[in-house]
């Protein structure tokens, strides 16, 4: 039997309550320890080198195997998670990196450590593909993108937990302490999930309608009264599109403008953030002045987050990635041009800001916006292995202009990359702003699209 309204439309007329909030903590804390263990890498290597167990090479494999393992991640998690459900992919994550980061406690030599770090890569770097996508399909259309950047928030807080636990407990108890805090709680996290629902959009998407409704139906009982009647939606279950659908006329625009977004975020974060406290010693400021101005920056950070979720849904995804773009490429050229440490840094704060920003608009809430449920989370994750690629050959790119001419070349190449994706939002982008998952589907992407017709792209 046909559902008289769909998922989408029941999902959408409900008022943000308590099972909201309860999904965006589930969904949230497994993204915090996923940032979490990715940031513990610079307290354990520094440790490691210290302990006679490690050495620069030794280290550049362990990163080296985490960025393959997430690249891997990445793209298995699209397919995955289109193919057999949100709920099965982010729990075979958490279980994946959760019981690496275990075992890496017991690890007998380094070499152990890096085989064991590229399984945590793997399902780190599924986790992000996974949990921004999910969050989106149980919020309705008027707050989505503020809870997307409440998500981005909760994983912004990582770096801040990483650093200030690797300071308190390293020292103490050693760097395997810091893998045992991080297993355990993504496996607390995992088991905390087990109650979390499948998402009834994926469901009806595969057919299975009943179960959708099952979901829903106790979805709405939490609420205990009357609901605003749905719009009436078709009820459509369509066949698995594969791959092939991300790169067809009707999506590749939006396949191309979700790649460019990540890659080119990606550069500002692994181009210019990860390395500022070396530049600035580079510069002639001491490790320890350098860590102080670089901390003061990095504060920026969850300030862009918190940005995030106050414009997302008043400004719009598309003018505020485009208009945050050209503000920071702006603030690359202040920052070549600063007379002083101090205002270098002021300046450098102000990026830093706009960038995760951008990290909140585009890669939390844009990105999963411009694909259908069908395959959300293989173009999402598409998008994403290509910003994991770019992450592992950036740092080449800038040691070889930093040898060539300073730190002024590698700020051209990050203010050519926010201008690039300044220029790609605001001239190939759509709005997506307070508008159903359902009504931002590509026209033509399919069978059964005609039953579903989507407002032009501009």
């Amino acid at each position: 039997m046909v559902p008289a309204y769909s998922a989408g439309a029941r999902l959408d007329r409900l008022p943000i309550s308590g099972f909201h909030r309860r999904i965006l903590w589930l969904i949230g804390a497994g993204m915090f320890f996923d940032s979490f263990d990715i940031y513990l890498a610079g307290g354990i290597l520094g440790a490691l080198v210290k302990d006679g167990w490690s050495d620069l090479n030794l280290n550049a494999a362990f990163i080296s195997a985490t960025f393959v393992g997430m690249v891997i991640g990445s793209f298995s998690a699209g397919i995955l998670g289109d193919r057999f459900g949100r709920r099965f992919t982010y729990q075979a994550n958490l279980m994946i990196f959760g019981l690496a980061s275990l075992a890496a406690v017991l690890a007998p030599d380094m070499w152990t450590l890096i085989v064991l770090r590229f399984f945590m890569g793997v399902g780190l770097g599924a986790e992000i593909v996974i949990g921004y996508a999910t969050i989106g399909e149980f919020i309705p259309p008027a707050q989505r993108g503020r809870w997307a950047a409440y998500l981005s928030i909760i994983t912004n807080t990582a770096l801040f937990a990483a650093t200030l636990v690797g300071y308190l407990v390293i020292p103490t108890f050693g760097w395997r302490a810091m893998f045992a805090i991080a297993g355990l709680g993504a496996l607390a996290v995992w088991y905390a999930r087990k109650s979390m629902p499948e998402s009834p959009r994926w469901l009806e998407s595969v057919g299975r309608t009943e179960d959708a409704d099952r979901v829903l139906t106790g979805i709405e009982a939490t609420y205990g009264g009357s609901l605003p009647v749905p719009r009436r939606d078709p009820v459509v279950a369509r066949n698995d599109p594969g791959l092939k659908v991300l790169f067809g006329r009707p999506v590749i625009r939006r396949t191309l403008l979700a790649t460019i977004i990540n890659v080119m975020i990606n550069v500002s974060i692994y181009g210019f953030v990860a390395w500022v406290p070396t530049f600035l010693v580079k510069q002639g400021l001491s490790v320890g002045s350098s860590l102080g101005y670089t901390t003061f920056m990095s504060l920026g950070g969850p300030v862009g987050a918190c940005l995030g979720a106050v414009i997302a849904e008043r400004l719009g995804r598309r003018n505020g990635l485009t208009v945050t773009s050209l503000v920071a490429a702006l603030l690359g050229v202040a920052y070549t041009l600063a007379p002083s440490i101090e205002i270098a840094t002021a300046v450098g704060f102000g990026l830093f800001t706009c960038i995760y920003l951008m990290v909140a608009l585009g890669i939390a809430a844009y990105i999963p916006e411009l694909f259908p449920t069908e395959y959300r989370l293989r173009g999402t994750g598409v998008a994403s292995t290509a910003g994991r690629v770019a992450g592992i050959f950036i740092p080449q790119v800038v040691v070889w202009l930093y040898a060539s001419g300073g730190v002024v070349p590698v700020l051209v190449m990050l203010v050519g990359a926010l201008l690039l994706q300044a220029v790609c939002v605001g001239l190939f982008g759509i709005e997506t702003r307070n508008r159903s998952l359902e009504e931002l589907r590509p026209a033509g992407d399919g069978p059964g699209s005609d039953l579903a017709p989507a407002p032009a792209e501009r």
